[in-house]
């Protein structure tokens, strides 16, 4: 059976750093994110006992090694659970191929593992999927969720992901620049227990946790931008005072990071906000967002996105073969 699925990548607004368990991709701590609905992986799966080897293409490319590795973990414990014994073909495509940080390993997984579960005829609780996409990226379990969403290190003996009560009108909106970076993400979260600073994330990220949910569920956007823009500084400076002293962030988004504090001292209401890359996120109301966007072109940004919040993976018949 062929199955295609679509997904939005995510904003990580409390990301997480560092896994507890790296096998099972289980973090030190929750985390909260938003999807973003101007972005999508749309992934076609197709369940063949034909097929002798699977086969993958992930943006035109053959995935190789650990990239290969985590799609593969991911095809085989559906197999398991459908008692099938053939192949799968993949494809999958992003709608952005440039920029790092922007959550897209999130949404090709949730798209994934939608799709493969449908064409195996499986019909898994979201609790259920969530734990299974979780082993290919852990943030897919917050874009299997849709919009706001927190994803538990551990609730009741489990690591998953739901969506957080948010306003359906919330005038949210986020204006993104797409960063290019050749750093693996999972270089930086290997070695978040050599920074001296990540003892005290973990004593201080429950408090953070709390307010965002709080001001998600009010819908309070200038809260939100505040605190995502609080946590971004708190990620990166774990990351740039572990062994290797990551510096993740390119001379762009030292540019956008200034422009949005000045345009703030101006009375443009926008935080920054920054995940395990360059790339940069301004969170903003929906009515600033194109004011943003025109000033960020100005200094000369071409690539500037601006997005609403995204909802659930959902299937199409636009099938990618």
């Amino acid at each position: 059976m062929k199955v295609t699925a679509v997904a939005h990548p995510i904003q990580g607004l409390v990301k997480y750093h560092g896994l507890k368990k790296p096998k099972q991709r289980i973090p030190y701590h929750d985390s909260i994110s938003v999807c973003i609905r101007a972005l999508t992986t749309a992934t076609t799966v197709e369940a063949s006992e034909l097929l002798k080897e699977n086969k993958i293409i992930i943006n035109e490319k053959e995935p190789t090694g650990k990239d290969k590795e985590r799609v593969e973990i991911v095809l085989d414990k559906l197999k398991k659970l459908a008692n099938f014994s053939g192949n799968f073909k993949v494809i999958s495509e992003n709608s952005l191929k440039i920029g790092k940080g922007l959550g897209f390993s999130a949404s090709g997984f949730a798209a994934l593992g939608l799709a493969a579960s449908k064409a195996l005829d499986l019909n898994l609780h979201m609790v259920s999927l969530s734990e299974i996409v979780r082993l290919g990226a852990g943030s897919s379990t917050r874009s299997l969720a849709g919009r706001f969403a927190i994803w538990y290190s551990n609730k009741d003996g489990r690591s998953y992901a739901e969506q957080l009560n948010a306003p359906e009108d919330m005038n949210f909106s986020m204006v993104i620049v797409p960063i290019h970076s050749d750093v693996k993400t999972d270089e930086a979260h290997a070695e978040v227990l050599s920074s001296p600073l990540f003892k005290t994330r973990l004593r201080t990220v429950d408090g953070l946790l709390e307010a965002m949910k709080e001001a998600i569920k009010q819908g309070d956007v200038a809260t939100i931008g505040r605190l995502a823009e609080e946590d971004t500084l708190n990620l990166h400076a774990i990351t740039m005072t572990g062994k290797s002293h990551m510096v993740l962030w390119e001379p762009d988004t030292i540019r956008i990071v200034k422009e949005v504090v000045h345009m703030r001292e101006e009375g443009i209401l926008a935080w920054y906000s920054i995940d395990t890359g360059p790339s940069v996120f301004i969170n903003t109301y929906t009515e600033n967002a194109e004011a943003i966007a025109k000033r960020l072109r100005e200094i000369g940004l071409k690539n500037v996105i601006i997005s609403g919040v995204g909802g659930k993976p959902f299937l199409t018949s636009s099938h990618l073969f």
